[in-house]
């Protein structure tokens, strides 16, 4: 079903864009994204095996802000992530090497895109883990409609929790080129909570036709109301990179609830550094911005899991 609504949403955005193309400029952003292994065509389905997030931001009147903000974009966010062992379909518990997990969460976000192109986003996400992230069920209805194999081993999940996560990201803009066609910027994020708790550093290299950070598809910040500043670009279309090393304090999807006694009948402990290389394109022009990437990660878990890897495929269309 929410496939279906996805598609629906394209449909009715391209009909929209028809009627209102000369707007030049929008204040807000509706949009999806989607994760899955199986975008990458090596026949898995393990670990993070699958994402589906929908996302609406909004920019605030840029007139009203402080002196050294561009923009300041608040977004609220809802999803479901779910992680299976090496296979969706497992019978034996000893072939158990990450366990099932889901989780669902709602969210929100303020994010202060300033002058000097350094940013700062503080959010905050409701969610739970364990049967009522309606995982399994979310997963089983999606190999039903693609047809692919029958999904066994759900019953081993970890249990329920309702978790609080709090989270900041910090970018600064180190370099870019006297041609404006690559730089590079310093990454940061932490999350706090009792789901992930975490902090990790990289840097972000992009390469092609850009605009600024605070103009950019690459911080969704492509929204603007009363803009103070032009972006250099009619539109983006760039190549991008993010290496990242990041600290692992809890994971409750491999671990099991922090305040539970009875965790789950398999949890194992995470590995404390991961590293994680993605690699992307992505376009942005006027209404829409489209990205993909794919994703390698370092081994995550204390277990014959391995390194593992996958796709993210996502949408924006902007309106007022």
């Amino acid at each position: 079903m929410i496939y279906r609504f996805l598609l629906c949403f394209c449909f009715l955005s391209l009909l929209f864009t028809s009627v209102a193309a000369q707007v030049a400029s929008y204040k807000n952003e509706f949009g999806f994204r989607s994760d899955n292994d199986a975008y990458l065509a090596y026949g898995q389905d393990r670990y993070y095996t699958n994402g589906l997030f929908i996302t609406f931001r909004h920019a605030a009147d840029q007139e009203r802000l402080k002196e050294k903000v561009n923009k300041r974009i608040w977004e609220i966010e809802a999803g479901q992530k779910m992680y299976n062992p090496i296979s969706g379909y497992v019978t034996d518990v000893a072939r158990i090497d990450r366990p099932f997990a889901g989780y669902l969460y709602a969210g929100g976000s303020m994010n202060w895109l300033y002058h000097s192109e350094n940013s700062l986003k503080l959010g905050v996400q409701f969610g739970t883990i364990g049967p009522s992230s309606l995982a399994d069920e979310g997963q089983m209805l999606l190999h039903d409609i693609i047809g692919f194999y029958e999904i066994r081993g759900w019953d081993s999940q970890v249990k329920d929790e309702i978790g609080i996560n709090l989270s900041a990201e910090y970018n600064h803009l180190l370099h870019r080129s006297a041609d404006q066609k690559t730089d590079f910027t310093f990454t940061s994020q932490g999350e706090l909570g009792n789901t992930f708790s975490g902090a990790g550093i990289g840097l972000m290299f992009r390469a092609g036709t850009l605009n600024q950070l605070f103009n950019s598809a690459i911080t969704n910040s492509t929204l603007s109301n009363n803009s103070k500043s032009t972006p250099l670009n009619e539109k983006e279309l760039f190549f991008y990179a993010k290496p990242f090393l990041r600290y692992v304090a809890y994971d409750a999807t491999v671990e099991g609830g922090l305040f539970r006694e009875d965790k789950g009948p398999v949890t194992f402990d995470v590995k404390p550094l991961v590293f994680s290389q993605q690699l992307g394109f992505m376009y942005s022009k006027r209404r829409w911005t489209a990205d993909f990437s794919v994703i390698f990660k370092s081994r995550e878990i204390r277990s014959s899991a391995r390194a593992h890897q996958y796709g993210s495929a996502a949408l924006y269309y902007r309106f007022n």
